[in-house]
C-alpha cells in the first residue's frame, strides 16, 4: 500500500475572530459558497493587515472559490500572515512550499514555517513537522524528533497523528516495538474515523497482534475499511469470511453498519 503523502494536507479552515461586523458577514457568505461576497468583504480587511482576512484569502486563492487558482497569490497572502504570527498561514505556508505549489519546492523552507506553526499549538503543522522528520526532508532523519511532534499533534486528538503513532510503534520507529501500542492508537485515529486506522486495526485483529485475535472485529474494521479505502482491505475482508460461522459474519455485519465515529 502506497502510504507516502497521503497524510499530507494542509489548514483548509476559515479563520477569524467571532465578532460581527464584515469579517463575520463575509465567513457567513463562505460558508453558503458565495465566494464573491466573501471575497469582496475580507479583501479591504486584508489589506489593512488582518491576519485572518489574508490567510482567507490565501485559502481563497488556493482552491479557486470565487477567484481563478492561484497559487503564487495564495502564497503571497499566506506569507503576510505569517509573517504576522499566525499560526494557520504559518502552516499552509509550510505545506506551499514542502509541495512547490506557487513557489519553488523547498523542504529547509516548509521546516521552518511548519516549526513556527507547530510551537504555537498547530495540530496540522505538528504531524506536518514530524513527517519531516520522518521523511529527513529538510532536516535529518530523526524518528525520536518525529515522535515529538506527533504526540504533541494526537493529544489534540489529530487522527492523522494518531495514525502515524500507531504506523511508528509498529514497526519500531524511534521507539521499541510495541504491538499494543501501535493497536492502542490505531483505535484512537480509526475511531475518527481514519480509513487507514481501520485496515491496521483490522489486520491486528486478525493477526492477534496487540490485542486478542478476533476475526468478527477484524471483518468489522477491514469492512469498514472496504468503502473508499484501500483496496486490500477488500481483499483481506473476504478471507475473513472463510474464518467465521453465518452467526459470526452476520455479528460483524452488524457491527460494521452500527459502527459510528466518535
Amino acid at each position: 500500500m502506497n502510504l507516502v503523502r497521503l497524510w499530507l494536507f494542509m489548514v483548509i479552515c476559515i479563520a477569524g475572530p467571532a465578532v460581527a461586523g464584515p469579517f463575520e458577514d463575509a465567513v457567513a457568505a463562505y460558508k453558503k459558497g458565495e465566494y464573491e461576497t466573501a471575497l469582496r468583504l475580507w479583501r479591504p480587511l486584508a489589506e489593512r493587515g488582518s491576519s485572518s482576512a489574508q490567510f482567507n484569502l490565501g485559502l481563497m486563492f488556493c482552491y479557486g472559490r470565487g477567484v481563478p487558482q492561484d497559487y503564487a497569490t495564495a502564497v503571497a497572502w499566506y506569507q503576510k500572515a505569517a509573517a504576522q504570527g499566525n499560526a494557520a498561514g504559518q502552516s499552509n505556508l509550510g505545506f506551499m512550499y514542502d509541495h512547490g505549489l506557487g513557489v519553488l519546492q523547498d523542504y529547509t523552507m516548509a521546516v521552518t514555517w511548519y516549526s513556527k506553526a507547530a510551537e504555537q499549538g498547530d495540530d496540522v503543522a505538528q504531524v506536518n513537522l514530524g513527517i519531516m522528520y520522518a521523511e529527513g526532508h529538510g532536516v535529518p532523519l530523526d524518528y525520536s524528533a518525529a515522535m515529538i511532534w506527533y504526540r504533541k499533534s494526537a493529544k489534540q486528538r489529530n487522527g492523522i497523528a494518531q495514525y502515524k503513532l500507531a504506523q511508528m510503534f509498529a514497526n519500531g520507529l524511534g521507539v521499541p516495538q510495541d504491538y499494543t501500542a501501535a493497536a492502542t492508537w490505531y483505535r484512537r485515529a480509526a475511531e475518527q474515523d481514519n480509513i487507514l486506522a481501520k485496515y491496521e486495526l483490522g489486520i491486528m485483529y486478525s493477526k492477534g497482534q496487540g490485542v486478542p485475535q478476533d476475526y468478527v472485529l477484524a471483518h468489522m474494521w477491514l469492512d469498514l475499511a472496504s468503502t473508499d479505502g484501500p483496496a486490500e482491505a477488500v481483499i483481506k475482508r473476504r478471507l475473513m469470511v472463510a474464518k467465521l460461522t453465518p452467526a459470526e459474519l452476520a455479528e460483524a455485519q452488524n457491527l460494521a453498519n452500527e459502527w459510528k465515529p466518535k
